[in-house]
């Protein structure tokens, strides 16, 4: 499945490569980037990391009625402590200029892709994204993400490193991450089992900030996950699924189904 999301990728870079020769240059965005780690670990806050997504490949197309403005507004206002942004085009529909379209609601916003090439991480400088998703899977080489991770926070980006197993982990600890990110779901069936993070999170260590991400959709998943020691939940399916969002990140704090 990764494999595909990376052959997916390469003609982004191929562009951005070619920008690079015809000598463009990103420019960084100037306002001020809300901290996203700072925003789940806040006393008081509610640990939702809230995403609009409108497709995804075990799904199929979710949600393609609703802006990206809307959907952000109705998460700002149901409670969520930052946004989640799919910019990935083939397969989750997504787009880079989401991202500033939701800028205004004032959330860190965390840029989740398929990154792969430094280019990438310099094109998310031009955009309010506060934070942007590495996948331990995507790199064969630990040193090559190593130096992204270290290039994400060069250029004032938090990097959210994703892991599936323990494996991943021993990698994105190696790498010195602050956000780790564990991804519930299995990349082979693309079925979820909460378990994954009830498991990896037991070797969560002292200024590590742990996400659960992928098949929360009840109050009493999320109850027991941040009980376990999650600091914050990723939910988007769940969420995007209702016709209002928003209402369905109101619906699920609040216990109801």
């Amino acid at each position: 499945m990764l494999e595909k999301f990376r052959l997916a990728k390469e003609a982004e870079v191929r562009e951005l490569l070619r920008l690079r020769d015809t000598g463009h240059v990103h420019t960084p965005w100037a306002r001020p980037r809300p901290g996203f780690g700072a925003a789940l670990t806040r006393p008081g806050s509610s640990g939702i990391i809230a995403e609009f997504k409108r497709a995804s490949p075990s799904k199929g197309d979710i949600n393609l009625d609703v802006t990206p403005a809307e959907a952000c507004a109705g998460y700002a206002g149901a409670g969520a402590c930052a946004l989640s942004i799919l910019t990935e085009s083939r397969y989750f529909k997504g787009d880079l200029s989401f991202l500033a379209e939701v800028a205004g609601l004032g959330l860190p916003l965390l840029r989740k892709d398929f990154i792969i090439h430094p280019l990438q991480v310099e094109a998310t400088t031009a955009t309010p994204a506060s934070a942007i998703l590495l996948i331990v899977r995507m790199f064969e080489n630990v040193n090559d993400l190593a130096a992204l991770h270290a290039l994400c926070l060069t250029h004032g980006l938090e990097p959210v490193v994703e892991v599936f197993d323990e494996r991943d982990l021993d990698r994105a600890k190696e790498i010195g991450s602050a956000i780790i990110q564990v991804n519930n779901r299995d990349l082979d069936t693309l079925t979820t089992d909460l378990g994954r993070c009830l498991d990896l999170v037991r070797r969560k260590e002292d200024g590590e900030i742990w996400i659960g991400a992928s098949g929360i959709a009840t109050f009493e998943q999320v109850r027991e996950l941040k009980a376990a020691g999650l600091d914050a939940l990723l939910i988007g399916t769940a969420l995007m699924r209702h016709g209002d969002p928003g209402q369905g990140l109101a619906r699920l704090c609040g216990g109801q189904s």
